[in-house]
């Protein structure tokens, strides 16, 4: 069992081999951009009012789904679209950002730069006592953080399955909030808006959601991995196992959603 994230080296060598089919299976992942947008929508930035903000970085862009609608609200802001994995950063309209290749840890942007960051989906994969300092750093007073991320509920029916079939860990155990929090204000950030909710995607069968789950570069785990494949006796285990979460809709695979905004003080 693991609560460290995922070897970096690892997960952008996944999201790298995923980026041409991640929009096909990016259901859930498009969704907590909205839910964030509309969170937002809620708390103006009156901090910086009546100016609008002048730089906006999307932080763990992807292929750049929440490009238009922050291009939208803020037009005349100066957008950075940063990602560690380079063949995310190529899957963007050409004009729409400034594309950036960088770790969300070792920010290459000056400190007080920044009016807004932006990240969907993306801090998960890093040490929270790590990130949440250096957007800090980055922003400058009065700016804010809008994030998504992940709990420690995700793909909890998948963890359920494969005990059933052995020991080893197969999902990676995210944060709670409660660290969430505790890191963002010791980064000298206040919270102004939360909400937490658990999205869904759904699958016929089980091989097509483990297909989805891989495609999606979800599928690191930071712990050693199991060396031999499955066997049938095994593989009839896991799939008995997960048959029991089975909705008219189809197979479930939980994302328990924390979305946050913060403000540097």
């Amino acid at each position: 069992m693991t609560d460290a994230p995922a070897p970096k080296g690892a997960v952008r060598a996944a999201f790298d081999k995923a980026a041409d089919a991640y929009d096909a299976v990016a259901a859930v992942q498009r969704s907590a951009c909205d839910r964030l947008f509309a969170l937002a929508a809620t708390q103006p930035l009156q901090p910086l009012q009546p100016l609008q903000p002048s730089r906006i970085v999307d932080a763990g862009c992807g292929t750049g789904y929440a490009l238009p609608g922050l291009n939208q609200r803020f037009p005349d802001a100066q957008l950075i679209a940063l990602d560690f994995a380079t063949s995310m950063l190529r899957r963007h309209p050409a004009g729409l950002a400034e594309p950036l290749c960088a770790d969300m840890e070792h920010l290459p942007l000056a400190e007080d730069s920044v009016d807004l960051l932006w990240s969907s989906y993306a801090l998960q994969w890093c040490h929270p006592r790590k990130v949440f300092p250096e957007l800090a750093r980055s922003l400058r007073p009065g700016g804010q953080l809008w994030i998504a991320t992940l709990g420690p509920g995700t793909l909890g029916e998948l963890r359920d399955a494969f005990s059933h079939v052995d020991q080893h860990e197969h999902v990676l155990r995210f944060q709670p909030p409660e660290v969430i929090d505790d890191a963002v204000e010791d980064a000298g950030l206040q919270i102004v808006a939360s909400e937490r909710d658990t999205l869904y995607a759904w699958a016929p069968d089980l091989l097509c959601l483990l297909r989805d789950i891989k495609t999606l570069g979800a599928h690191q785990t930071g712990a050693p991995r199991r060396q031999a494949p499955l066997g049938k006796a095994a593989w009839s285990r896991l799939s008995a196992a997960y048959e029991a979460y089975r909705t008219p809709a189809g197979l479930p695979a939980s994302y328990d959603t924390y979305w946050l905004i913060a403000e540097k003080k």
